[in-house]
Parts: C-alpha cells; sequence; structure tokens
C-alpha cells in the first residue's frame, strides 16, 4: 500500500523533474508575473493615498540642500543586468524557429511570458532610475523579492536544459545559450538582492547643512559611523572570494598581529547596534519567560532566511555528482560510439555543480558564523544590562561562577545553534534529492534505501535524548565547579592563611569528579554516535542493494556506484539529524537559563521617589518605612517603623550595634531594599560609600574621576581631603598607578581613602558613608573627618555609619538603630540625657578612653628615661624617608610604567610542538594514539575493498546476467560490516583518551594555580584563571580529542582517495602534486596570520568576564553614581574588542575553504577530462566510475584535511592556555619530611625578627628593611603606625605569604622557612582585615575540616556574641550562607572570623584591624574575651583603635618600613615626642567629648 501510494506519488511529480512538460515553466512565470504587477498596482494605489495627505512644503524641504551622490558598483551592475536580461527577453521571440522538443511548442504562451517579461523589465529599469533621484541606500524589497524569483525560474529551466541535453545527447543552440547567459545575470541579481545595499552614498555632504539631516535615518548610518571596515567597503566579488582579507593576512604574514592591528568589525555586526536592535525586539514581544525565544526568532530571520538559501543551493548542487556518476560510466562504456563533445558537458555539469556548491557553502558558512557573532554581542549586553540591576535576593541566587558560565559556555551552545539552523533546511532537500537519484538509477529499490534512512535517524532520537539529559548534567556539574573555583580565587589568601588551601583543592576536585563521570557518559554515547554515522552508508546500501537483489532489479556497475555515491551523501544529513537534535537540546538548556536569569528580579524602581529640590527642604524622608531583604515573608522586616526627615546640608551619624540595621537603612535610602510599605522620598543626587571597599582596576585617577570630567581644582582639593596627597607623593606614577584586581596592592585604608575620594569629587547633594573610618588609623581618621567632612562637605547632606564614638557630637542627628529600628534619635547631648540604650556604646567608649588616659597619666608620673635593668626591649628611632605604603606593590613602578596587572600572558608565533607532545602523550604516554590510527586506517580499507568489490564484481551492462549475485552482497557486508566496527573501536579509543588527557590538564592546572605564591593572585585578574577553567577546559573536555583524531582521519581518507584515483589514472597525479603543494603553501601563509587572531579572541573574552564580575560586585555603588550607561557601553566596546579577532578569524578560514576548494574542483576536473580523452579500452569503465565516486569528495576532503589542521592549530592555543597555569612558580612545599617541627610547637611562642628585608618583587625597593626584634610569648604585642608604614606586610612576613629578601623569623627557635608552609600556618591563627565567608552552613564556616565538636561550636559561638543569633535560626548550625556572606552583616562576618581563632586555640593569635566593622561596646566585651581565652597566647594586634593596643605588654612603632619604636606603652608615653605620644594626645583630643 505505502509503495504503492508512494510510486503515484513520485509519477505525479516527475513531470517537475524531468523536462517532459516543457511549457509548465511558461505557466509558472505567467503566474508568477500576474503576481507581481497586482502587487505593484496595490503597492502603486497605497503610496497615492498616502501621498494625498502629505503637504507640498515637506517635499520640497527634501530638495533644499543638495548633495553629491557616489554610484556604488552594486547600482551599475543591477542596471547592466536588468538591461542584459531586457535584451534576452527581446530575442527569445526572434528565435522561435529555432527551438528544440525540450522548449515549449505553443507560441502563443512563450509569447505571453516574454512580452510581460519585457514590461517587468522596463519597469525595474525605470525603478532603479529613480534610485539615485531619491538618494535610496537599500534596494526596494519588491524588486529584490522580484530578482530572487528570476533567479529561481532562469537556473531551474537552464539546469533542465542541460539534463535533457546529457540525455538525449543533442548539441546546444542559440536559446541554450541566451538561457546561459540570463542565468549569469540573475546569480548577479541574487546576490544583489541579498547584500540588499544599493552602494549609493553622499559625497561630502555640507559642514552647514549637515546638522540638519533627516534625524530618523537608519541607525546603522549614525551607530559607530567612525568606523571603516574592509568587510563593509568589500565589492561584490571580494564578498564572494574573501578577497577582503588580503591586507590583512600581508600583515600577519610581516609580524605576529596585535589587537590594534586587525581592523574593525562593521557597524551592523558591532555591540551598540546588535544590542539596540536586539532591544527593540525584546519590547516588541514582552517579558515572558518564552520572550528570549521570541525576540531571538525577530532578531534573526531575516539573516537565518539569508543563510538557508545558500545552505539550500549548496545541498541541491552537491547531488549533481551522484546523478551523473552513471551516466559517465554509461559513456566510458559506449566511448566508440559516443563523442566526445558529449563527455566534455558531462565533466562540465560535474564542475559547474562542484562550483556552485563550494561557493554557496563557504557563504552559508560564514553567514552562520556572524550571525552567531550578532546574538553573541546582543546577548551579552543583555546580560550585563540585567546584572546591573539585580536585586539584593537575585544577586543571592546566581553566584558570579554561574554568570561565567551563562555568559562563557551557555551563550557559545545557543550561537552554535544558529550554524546548525541551516542543517534544518538543508535536511528534507539532501533526503529528496538521494531519493530521487536512487529512484532513478535503483527505482522500487529506492524506497528500501528510504526506509534504512528512517530506521536509522529515528534509532538516533533516544541517543539524542540521553545526550540532552547528559549534557544538562554536565553544566549543572560544571556550574557548582566554576561556582565553587571562583569562591576560592576571591578568597585564596584566607585559604592559604588559614591553611585550608589543602581542603579545598579536594572539595574542588569532588566537584569535577561528578563532572568527569557525566563528560565519560556523554563520551561514550558520542562513540556510539561516531559507529551509526560512519556505518551508516553501510547499512543503508547492504539494505538496499538486498531488497534490488530481491526484486529483481538488475545492478550493474553504473547504478551501484551511484547508488554509493548517494549513500555516502546521505552520511551527512544521517548524522546532522541527531547532531542537530543534540544542539537543540544543548541550545534549549542554554536559552532556558539565559532566559531564567533576565527574568530574575530586579530593583523596582518606584522603591524611591524622587523629589525636585526647588518643592522641599528636606533631602532624605522616609514615612512609616518598613523594609526587608526577603520581600515574601512580609510578616518579618528587616527595618521596621523608619521615621527619618534630614534637611538639607545636615549631618546625621548613624551607630549601633553589629546586624542593628545601620548598613540597610543607608540601603533602603539608596533604593536597594525592598520596601514592603511607607514612602522614601530623596531630593536631589547621591553618592555612595559602601563598607567594603570597591576598588576598579584601572588607575587611581580613573577610580576617582569614575566618569566625571577632570577639573584640576577640584581635584587637587579632594585628594587633599582625603590624606591622599603624601600617598600619591610615594608613587613614581601619582595617581596613574594601577591598581590591581579588587584593589589588591593598596592598604584597606587607602582602598577606603580613594572610595571617599571618588564620592567627594562627583559633588553630589546627598552623601551615604557606610562606616568610612573603620579601616583608617586614628590620625588618618580625624584627618578625613575635618577636612572631608566638616570641610568640602559642610554644605552638603550627609549621612554616615559609624562605630567610632568621638565621631559623633559633630552631628546634627544621631540615630541609634536597634534591631531593625530606630531605637533614638536626636544630638549627642540629647540623647545622652536620655539614658535608655545609647549610654551602652559612648559607655564603652569612655571605658577604652580611660585606660587609654590612665597609661599616659601613670606614665607622665614616672622618669622620663627609663632604667637599664629592666625588660630588654629594642627602642630605636630612625629618621623618616619616603618609603612604600602598607601591602603595596605599586611604588617605584617605573620600569613597568605603574602597572601591577600586566596584559595577559601570549604566546607568539606558532604552536610549540611540546604543546602537541604533552598533549598526546599525557594519557598512558600515548600508547592509545598507534592503536586509533591503526582502527582508522583498517577502516578505511575495508571501505575502498567493499566498493571495489562491487565495482569489480558487478556488470557494466544491464542486460548481463549474473549468477552469485547473492556471494557478492555477502562479501560486501561482511567487509562494510567490518569496517563499521573498526570506526567503533576508533571512537571509544578517542574518548578515553581524550578524557584522560583533559582530566591530567586539569588537575596539573588545579595544583598548580592552588600552589601558587600569592604574588600570582596579585597580578592575576580573576577572568584569566576563570577564563581557563571555564571556556579553555571545555574545548579540552569536549572537542580538542576529536579535533586532533580528524587531523588523522581526514589525511587517511584523503590518501585513500588519492590511491583509488591514482590506479585509474596515475597521470592524474601531474596535475595532484603541484596543486597540493599550493595548498600547503596557503595553508602555511593562512596558520600565522589566524593563529594570532585565535590567541587575540581568547585573550580578549577574558576581560568581559572581568568587567562584568567588577560591575556585579559594585552594583550598588554604580547605580548610586548613576553611571549605569558608561558601564554598559564600557561592556560593548569590550564586546567589540573580542569580536573583531573573532570575527576576521571565522572570515580566514573561510577565505583558505573558497581557495582550497577551487583547487580541489580544478583537479577533479583535470582528472575527468583525462578519463574522457583516453583512448578506449585503456581503463575499465567500472573502476573509472569508482575512481570519480571517490573523486566527488575529493574538494571536501583535501579542504577538510587543511581545515581540520588549521582548526585543531586553533583549538590546541586552549591547551596552550591551560599549560601556561599549569607550570607556575610555586610556593615553598608544604610540608618537608626531613624538618617537620614538633607536634606541640610553637609552646612558648616566642617570634624573633633577624635583620628581615622584604620586598615585593625584584625590581621594587624593598618594604621592610632591617627589621630586628622579638615579640616574648605569651605576651601582647600591639603593631601601630600610619597606613602605608609596612604593618600587614610583617604579618604577611610571618605567615610567609611573602618570602624575606634577607634575614630570617624565628617562632620558639624554629627558622620558619626551614618548614613547610602547612606546618606553619595550621600553627598560627588570623583574624584578617577582610572577613571572608564561604558559601555553606555556619558550621562548614567555623570547622570546614571537621575537627571540633557541636559542644566547642556553640561556645566559640556564644564568646564571640553570635550564639543567640544562630540559635534564633530553625536551621541552627546548618544555616545558609550565601556566596561572600552576603546574608550577615560586616561585623558579624568578622565575628565568624573570631570564632575560627577561638576553636583552633593556637599560641600565637594575630589580630589584623579584627574589630574595625564591630561598634565600641561589641569591641570591648570581644577585647575581654580575647584577653581571656588568649591569655597564656601570644597575641600580635594590628589596630586603628588605640585603645585596643594600649593595653598590650609592647607596641611596636612602624614608619616607613622601618621600626621607628619599639617598647612598653608606658615608656613610649613618657617621651612626649614619641610617635606612640603623639597618636594617644590625637586620640585622647577628639575623643573626650566632654570637654568640648
Amino acid at each position: 500500500m505505502l509503495i504503492s501510494t508512494g510510486l503515484k506519488l513520485f509519477h505525479y511529480w516527475e513531470p517537475w523533474l524531468q523536462p517532459s512538460s516543457p511549457c509548465l515553466w511558461e505557466s509558472a512565470s505567467i503566474i508568477l508575473q500576474l503576481g507581481f504587477f497586482a502587487v505593484l498596482l496595490i503597492s502603486f494605489v497605497i503610496r497615492l493615498i498616502k501621498s494625498w495627505g502629505i503637504q507640498e512644503t515637506k517635499v520640497k524641504s527634501r530638495e533644499t540642500y543638495p548633495a553629491n551622490l557616489n554610484i556604488g558598483v552594486s547600482y551599475k551592475l543591477s542596471v547592466a543586468c536588468s538591461i542584459v536580461l531586457l535584451s534576452t527577453h527581446i530575442m527569445i521571440p526572434l528565435t522561435l524557429k529555432t527551438i528544440n522538443k525540450n522548449h515549449c511548442q505553443l507560441e502563443i504562451r512563450i509569447l505571453s511570458s516574454e512580452i510581460m517579461q519585457i514590461v517587468l523589465w522596463i519597469m525595474t529599469l525605470i525603478a532603479l532610475y529613480l534610485i539615485p533621484k531619491h538618494k535610496i541606500v537599500n534596494f526596494p524589497w519588491i524588486l529584490r523579492t522580484w530578482w530572487l524569483c528570476t533567479f529561481v525560474l532562469t537556473a531551474s529551466r537552464f539546469t533542465l536544459d542541460v539534463l535533457f541535453l546529457f540525455s538525449h545527447h543533442y548539441y546546444p543552440g542559440l536559446p541554450e545559450y541566451i538561457e546561459f547567459v540570463e542565468t549569469l545575470a540573475s546569480t548577479s541579481l541574487l546576490f544583489l538582492a541579498l547584500r540588499g545595499k544599493t552602494g549609493i552614498a553622499l559625497a561630502d555632504p555640507n559642514p552647514v547643512t549637515e546638522p540638519f539631516l533627516d534625524s530618523n535615518s537608519n541607525p546603522k548610518q549614525h551607530l559607530g559611523s567612525e568606523r571603516e571596515c574592509p568587510y563593509g567597503k568589500a565589492s561584490i566579488f571580494q564578498l564572494v572570494t574573501f578577497s577582503w582579507l588580503n591586507p590583512l593576512f600581508v600583515a600577519g604574514n610581516k609580524k605576529p598581529l596585535d589587537q590594534d592591528e586587525v581592523p574593525d568589525i562593521d557597524t551592523t555586526d558591532s555591540g551598540h547596534f546588535t544590542s539596540q536592535v536586539f532591544d527593540e525586539c525584546l519590547k516588541q514581544v514582552g517579558t515572558e519567560h518564552s520572550s528570549i525565544y521570541k525576540a531571538i526568532y525577530l532578531y534573526t530571520r531575516k539573516k537565518i532566511v539569508i543563510n538557508a538559501l545558500f545552505a539550500i543551493s549548496s545541498a541541491a548542487a552537491s547531488y549533481v555528482g551522484p546523478y551523473l556518476i552513471s551516466d559517465l560510466v554509461s559513456y566510458l562504456n559506449e566511448k566508440k560510439t559516443r563523442s566526445l563533445t558529449s563527455g566534455y558537458l558531462i565533466t562540465l555539469g560535474f564542475l559547474g555543480a562542484k562550483v556552485v556548491e563550494t561557493l554557496t557553502q563557504r557563504q552559508w558558512i560564514f553567514g552562520a558564523r556572524q550571525l552567531g557573532l550578532r546574538l553573541r554581542a546582543a546577548l551579552i549586553s543583555q546580560i550585563y544590562k540585567k546584572g546591573l540591576v539585580l536585586s539584593s535576593r537575585s544577586c543571592q541566587s546566581h553566584t558570579s561562577g554561574e554568570i561565567i558560565n551563562i555568559m562563557s559556555v551557555d551563550i557559545q551552545r545557543i550561537t552554535d545553534f544558529m550554524w546548525y539552523i541551516n542543517t534544518f533546511f538543508m535536511l528534507p532537500i539532501q533526503i529528496t534529492l538521494a531519493m530521487v537519484v536512487l529512484h532513478i538509477n535503483l527505482g522500487m529499490g529506492a524506497f528500501v534505501g528510504l526506509a534504512a534512512t528512517i530506521i536509522l535517524m529515528s534509532g538516533n532520537i533516544p541517543l539524542t535524548r540521553a545526550q540532552k539529559w547528559y549534557q544538562s548534567k554536565i553544566m549543572e556539574s560544571k556550574d557548582a565547579r566554576m561556582k565553587s573555583t571562583s569562591e576560592v580565587l576571591r578568597n585564596i589568601k584566607t585559604l592559604k592563611l588559614q591553611a585550608w588551601d589543602t581542603h579545598y583543592l579536594k572539595k574542588l576536585q569532588g566537584f569535577r569528579k561528578v563532572e568527569y563521570d557525566w563528560l565519560w557518559k556523554s563520551l561514550k554515547l558520542n562513540a556510539v554516535g561516531a559507529f551509526i554515522f560512519w556505518g551508516a552508508p553501510t547499512f543503508i546500501s547492504v539494505l538496499t542493494f538486498g531488497g534490488c537483489v530481491l526484486m529483481g532489479i538488475p545492478l550493474t556497475a553504473g547504478r551501484v556506484l551511484s547508488a554509493l555515491a548517494t549513500f555516502r551523501m546521505l552520511q551527512d544529513p544521517i548524522f546532522n539529524l541527531p547532531d542537530l537534535l543534540n544542539v537543540i537540546a544543548q541550545g534549549k538548556v542554554s536559552a532556558d537559563r539565559v532566559a531564567s536569569f533576565l527574568q530574575e528580579e530586579e530593583i523596582k524602581s518606584d522603591t524611591v521617589e524622587f523629589v525636585p529640590r526647588s518643592l522641599t527642604e528636606f533631602d532624605v524622608q522616609i514615612e512609616n518605612g518598613r523594609f526587608s531583604w526577603d520581600p515574601d515573608s512580609r510578616n518579618y522586616a528587616s527595618l521596621d517603623q523608619i521615621d527619618l526627615q534630614v534637611k538639607r546640608g545636615m549631618k546625621v551619624a548613624i551607630c549601633g550595634t553589629v546586624g542593628s540595621g545601620k548598613s540597610s537603612l543607608l540601603s533602603c535610602i539608596l533604593g536597594e531594599m525592598p520596601k514592603l510599605s511607607g514612602t522614601v522620598k530623596i531630593s536631589g543626587s547621591k553618592a555612595y560609600v559602601p563598607q567594603s571597599a570597591w576598588i576598579l582596576t584601572g588607575n587611581i585617577r580613573e577610580n576617582i574621576l569614575f566618569g566625571n570630567d577632570y577639573d584640576e581644582t577640584r581635584y587637587e582639593n579632594t585628594i587633599k581631603a582625603c590624606a591622599l596627597s603624601k600617598d600619591l607623593e610615594l608613587f613614581s606614577t601619582g595617581d596613574l598607578t594601577e591598581i590591581g584586581e579588587r584593589g589588591i596592592n593598596m592598604s584597606g585604608g587607602q582602598k577606603q581613602r580613594i572610595q571617599i575620594a571618588r564620592a567627594v569629587y562627583d559633588d553630589a547633594d546627598i552623601y551615604l558613608l557606610d562606616d568610612p573610618f573603620s579601616a583608617v588609623d586614628a590620625h588618618t581618621g580625624t584627618e578625613l573627618f575635618q577636612k572631608c567632612l566638616l570641610g568640602m562637605l559642610k554644605e552638603k547632606t550627609v549621612l554616615y555609619v559609624t562605630h567610632q564614638v568621638e565621631f559623633l557630637p559633630a552631628a546634627d542627628l544621631i540615630l541609634v538603630m536597634q534591631n531593625g529600628r530606630i531605637a533614638q534619635s536626636g544630638t549627642f547631648k540629647e540623647l545622652l540625657k536620655q539614658n535608655i540604650g545609647f549610654e551602652v556604646l559612648v559607655g564603652a567608649h569612655n571605658q577604652a578612653l580611660e585606660s587609654v588616659q590612665a597609661v599616659e597619666s601613670s606614665s607622665r608620673e614616672t622618669e622620663q628615661t627609663p632604667t637599664g635593668d629592666e625588660e630588654s626591649t629594642l627602642i630605636t628611632e630612625l629618621a623618616q624617608t619616603r618609603q612604600d605604603s602598607d601591602h603595596n606593590l605599586c611604588v617605584d613602578m617605573s620600569k613597568k610604567e605603574g602597572k601591577l596587572v600586566h596584559e595577559e600572558e601570549r604566546e607568539k608565533g606558532s604552536i610549540g610542538k611540546e604543546v602537541y607532545w604533552s598533549y598526546l602523550t599525557l594519557a598512558k604516554g600515548g600508547v592509545l594514539v598507534p592503536f586509533i590510527l591503526l582502527a582508522q586506517s583498517s577502516f578505511q580499507l575495508l571501505q575502498i575493498a567493499s566498493n571495489y568489490w562491487m565495482a569489480w564484481a558487478c556488470p557494466t551492462d544491464s542486460t548481463e546476467i549474473v549468477n552469485g549475485m547473492a556471494f557478492i552482497l555477502l562479501v560486501y557486508t561482511l567487509l562494510a560490516v567490518g569496517s563499521a566496527f573498526c570506526i567503533l573501536l576508533r571512537a571509544s579509543l578517542v574518548a578515553i583518551a581524550g578524557l584522560l588527557t583533559s582530566e591530567k590538564l586539569f588537575n596539573n592546572m588545579l595544583n598548580s594555580v592552588f600552589r601558587a605564591p600569592m604574588s600570582f593572585f596579585d597580578s592575576t585578574p580573576t577572568g584569566r584563571i576563570l577564563n581557563r577553567a571555564s571556556t579553555d577546559q571545555s574545548v579540552i573536555d569536549l572537542e580538542m580529542a576529536n579535533r586532533i583524531g580528524w587531523c588523522a582521519f581526514s589525511t587517511i581518507q584523503l590518501l585513500g582517495t588519492m590511491a583509488v584515483m591514482s590506479q585509474v589514472a596515475w597521470e592524474v597525479f601531474a596535475i595532484l602534486i603541484p596543486v597540493t603543494a599550493i595548498c600547503i603553501w596557503y595553508q602555511r601563509y593562512y596558520i600565522p596570520t589566524a593563529r594570532e587572531l585565535a590567541r587575540l579572541a581568547g585573550i580578549e573574552q577574558a576581560p568581559i568576564l572581568h568587567h562584568f564580575a567588577e560591575s556585579l560586585t559594585g552594583a550598588a555603588t554604580i547605580r548610586a553614581f548613576r553611571q549605569q550607561d558608561r558601564f554598559i557601553e564600557k561592556n560593548l566596546g569590550l564586546i567589540d574588542n573580542h569580536s573583531r579577532p573573532w570575527f576576521h578569524n571565522v572570515a580566514a578560514i573561510e577565505w583558505l575553504c573558497f581557495r582550497l576548494n577551487q583547487l580541489s574542483n580544478f583537479v577533479f576536473a583535470f582528472s575527468l577530462v583525462l578519463l574522457i580523452t583516453l583512448p578506449d579500452g585503456i581503463i575499465n569503465p567500472s573502476i573509472a566510475g569508482l575512481a570519480v565516486t571517490y573523486g566527488i569528495n575529493l574538494n571536501v576532503q583535501q579542504a577538510s584535511v587543511i581545515w581540520n589542521i588549521c582548526n585543531a592549530e586553533n583549538k590546541m592555543i586552549s591547551v596552550e592556555r591551560v599549560l601556561q597555569y599549569s607550570k607556575l612558580t610555586s610556593e615553598a612545599p608544604l610540608v618537608i619530611e626531613d624538618s617537620r617541627p614538633p607536634n606541640e610547637w610553637p609552646e612558648n611562642g616566642t617570634i624573633s625578627f633577624t635583620n628581615l628585608q622584604i620586598r615585593y618583587a625584584d625590581h621594587l625597593p624593598s618594604v621592610l628593611k632591617n627589621i630586628t626584634c622579638t615579640f616574648p610569648g605569651k605576651k601582647k604585642v600591639g603593631v601601630v603606625g600610619r597606613t602605608g608604614s609596612g604593618k600587614s606586610t610583617l604579618i604577611q612576613a610571618i605567615f610567609r605569604v611573602i618570602e624575606p629578601t634577607q634575614g630570617f623569623i624565628t617562632i620558639d627557635g624554629v627558622d620558619i622557612c626551614k618548614i613547610g608552609l602547612h606546618d606553619l600556618r595550621s600553627r598560627l591563627s588570623i583574624i584578617p582585615q577582610d572577613p571572608t565567608m564561604f558559601e555553606g552552613t555556619v558550621r562548614g564556616n567555623l570547622d570546614p575540616l571537621n575537627q571540633y565538636p557541636d559542644t566547642e561550636i556553640w561556645e566559640a559561638l556564644d564568646k564571640c556574641q553570635l550564639g543567640d543569633i544562630v540559635r534564633g535560626k530553625d536551621e541552627k548550625l546548618e544555616f545558609p550562607v550565601v556566596e561572600g556572606g552576603e546574608n550577615w552583616s560586616v561585623g558579624q562576618r568578622q565575628l565568624f572570623c573570631l570564632g575560627r581563632a577561638l576553636l583552633k586555640k593556637c599560641s600565637i593569635l594575630v589580630l589584623d584591624e579584627a574589630t574595625a566593622s564591630i561598634d565600641s561596646a561589641t569591641d570591648g566585651i570581644l577585647q575581654k574575651i580575647i584577653t581571656q581565652e588568649f591569655k597564656e597566647r601570644t597575641i600580635v594586634t594590628i589596630a586603628h583603635r588605640i585603645h585596643t593596643v594600649i593595653d598590650s605588654d609592647l607596641v611596636l612603632v612602624l614608619s616607613d618600613g622601618k621600626i621607628a619604636e619599639y617598647d612598653t606603652p608606658t615608656r613610649l608615653l613618657e617621651r612626649e615626642n614619641s610617635f606612640f605620644s603623639r597618636l594617644i594626645k590625637e586620640y585622647s583630643m577628639r575623643s573626650n567629648f566632654d570637654k568640648k
């Protein structure tokens, strides 16, 4: 039933395939022309109606300012081709008497068709004449559609004529030559229709009239109009041949390309334009979850249609060769009776089809890549813009690691889909044409082949479903790994100081193990897919030939060879279907993730109401405000009953205990915190200084200006007010000194002052400062308060959070926060009288002050000179010299021009053989490689043998009867099945070798990065490391093995093809050898440019990720300063920087492939001419047919070899980049077995420094100079000094974060440089300046190594004032901590760090500004706890609050990297001119507000 229906169908549409219904095309042409007449009529009527409403003045205004025109090549070509086509249609009626049987014999129908054509082409010429008059930039759509239809009609007619001539052995006549000319002209018009540009441009418009040009013109003309690129100015010939790239290749072969030598991309490919167009598409479709798909469809549809036309043309042309093979074998058999002309016509058919196939193939592949580039730019822009408006809750649900994956991997997969979508259009064409060719040759046997094809395709669907499942799991596991990697890199210093790096290394390896398992399952499935792909022709051919034998259809050599060539062509659609489904699956998962991200909750713009300053005297007003970080839980408010009115110019201080809601109050004024009820009104512009300093990578000036224009006077005043003058003097490049990532090379105080300077320079109306004085020393804090808050900002409205009570009396209004409410408000004196809770903070401050004054007064009573027999101290006063700042790599960088973060490492020249060798030998020493090559070679030999057997055993004539056809088929089946199993073996071995290698590379890089010194992380943005761990590792995991494998496989295939062709006609080597030499020359000419372009593309991707990560961290600051547009603009610039080398790299591949394809076509044509010209009897027609069967794919195979080698080299850059980070300079060993300290070390805790000198790099001066002193065991030592004096550097030296340049440090007599880092760091405790928390739970943050029982953990929490807070949570110790501890206040995070130290119970505790973010009351309690818990331990304290070091046993005063003073506090205070005395006096003066 099915077969009979199929036959009826075939008989129905057979006239469309055979030129046996010649008048059909005239009828089709008449219908088409009538349709166009109707469209033109409707268009004319609409224009006429519109013109009635247009005033005459508007028409005149267009003609007021005439401009010269440049007429482009496109316009001239369109006119010439239209004239040619008009001429041919005038000639056709004159040749009616000479037409052959192939043409319609009905003269009336021909004349009707031709007259209408003549009329339409006259109208076309009139339309073209009007184009320059109206200065039209693009050809009208109706003209482009007409040209497209003309091409379809003329090309179809010409193809059928050629087939008719071949089948009937006729010679071409005048009508055929006319049709050939028509086809050429219509092809040219097709390219013009697809390009759309008329090439008309205004030449030097009058500058006076230029501003008055139509403002509503196409945005393409305005966006980036200054850009000029070779692609944008290329002619049609240059676009077809890609010769617009020639200048770039010339430059690339002279020397390695640099980024500034890569030409610009076209305006339509730029980030600005793509972002703008995609925004418009999103506006059209709304904001639902599915809107991303609709927007992508709207954005890509025009380009997809153009690409699809090229792809369909390429697919159609590829089946001409298999169709003509049977004719070629017949010709060779009947050579004596056939003329050479018909043989040459067959050759021309082969060659013409191959040329069309290769031309259109190059265009659709390039077009698809270009579309991918545009979509990628648009999506990255959307994700970036979304990142700037994410709400706090959304930020916590999407970590930076996830977003990096969305930006790199997911968007890459969506853009890959743009390439594969053309397969969707090609599949039906390929399968239909294959069935047609098979039906012509095998009759009913074709339906057996169709059934086999459907079975194979259906069998692939469950594989694809499984692959989709694996892909989603791979992405989930990759997300988890990248999330953890990002967190580890951000907090690597904490991990090293706490000796947790090994634990977190194992944690990351655990995440990788999960990812590895899913990768292995996916690759096993890929191996089965490869088996089906390579076995497909075998399976289909065995079933088809078997069906023919059963149905009694004679199998001649010609039919068999034509069928084999067709089966090989079917290999692509069969394989591409599951591949397409797989890519759709990956793209769907990725698009869903992008859509989900774009749907995330945003900060509501209506949270804050902006009131004009002329309408109110209040700058900030909050009425009955209720706010919560989790708006869903409406019963719980983080801030409640907030009522606040701040008049213009007021100074409002906000204080309270840790976690009371101080920072949240500022957040609700900024509009960052979701509002449950009430109103917030702001009048004026805002500037914001967050508690954790946010510093951009760049120089100091850029950070201060923050997008504002440079005003020298204002800038200098800002620098002075923010106490930065001295710091800038210390830097050789001043304010142009580059700051590392996250301000890594600046001290905490310097970072804080830079961001205060940013706010001051902004000259806003309202200033919101979140604890700005905690990170600076007492002297600098006073200077900032006086010169900045009470100086430059005296006329401004300032709300500042502070824990330092000494800054409260100057405030016009003080708000005391308690449990998310304003517990008290008023002036300082008013609050003291209320006696409710404020006095707790003040009381704690007074106690601290009294302790300082007690020591100060007692020291005054004693003699000024110390006795010589007292406790041994080292008192040193050294002349002050300008020296390095604390933890600062920036000073005296003249050699490096102020740069700390250098350009990313980039290899130049060819990729070294050692990179390839490393890759091939990493897995099992490369033992699997020979087996892989052997399996592929066996496959090729068995394939050739099976095809050779069929060509040799089958008769050349259908009249011959051959006995034993079943035996012939059995031998063929055995050979073919054997070859398929060789492929299964090869695919499995490649998967095993590739995954083992990628795992080894990953582990080597991970271990190397973890063991790298801190200097590496200081000077390397995390984006660079994450780019390697994400994008490059993904390439190595899933692509690299196949890329390298295909180099070998395609070479083996090409050698097989050449062997078969040379056996038939060895003379072909005469042309093959020189052509191969030219191909190799082209490849070598291409590689230097392409390699550098690929490297540049890889390098330019990291800044996009880095900039995004930085912007996410500082999104609140960016919004507060109204700088969103500037940051979006910078992101678009970074996208373009990456697009430039990427686009030109893609185009370079097509440049090479185009040239190789044409050379291969030439070789194939030469071999065909050779076969036809050789005398009869010299060669066996069947074997000659086999040679042609293989030769059809020669162009593909030859291009494939070169393309695979080039592609492998480009992808090998990922291996090269990963290997770079696998050989980093390592820190000292973690454990030195021969030099391990005793288990109880350090028992006493005595720390001795002997002639210690430290510098951050060889070219930089020493940071610490000749430090010689001893911290006695079980004593409390305070370290003080101005910001930048070297305090934190000294601490880093104790932990060997920085190794001494000279001298040494001993702890209890053990030289710390002679023991392992892990042994050292695990025996010391530190509470760092920047509190760090990791994503996980409360328990995991306190005890990541699971060393302590719950009772001890609760005890530690109680001691650090967190016990009640944690007990109040439902999950208790399992309460979640989000990335960076963002769901805890900065003060609470600092308390957690104290909890870790209390648990660890080491003999030595280092406090690095440990209580800077804590209020005075809590600080007082903690100081008592520290004193009690660590009374028999050595405590080294760096502090800006003097009272935290005043009760120390000894005080070390550092100045400019040298010891200024070192003695007991009492002795130091006895000397009035001592540095310490001056600090105490200053603190007492500004803190003793009772006297004011």
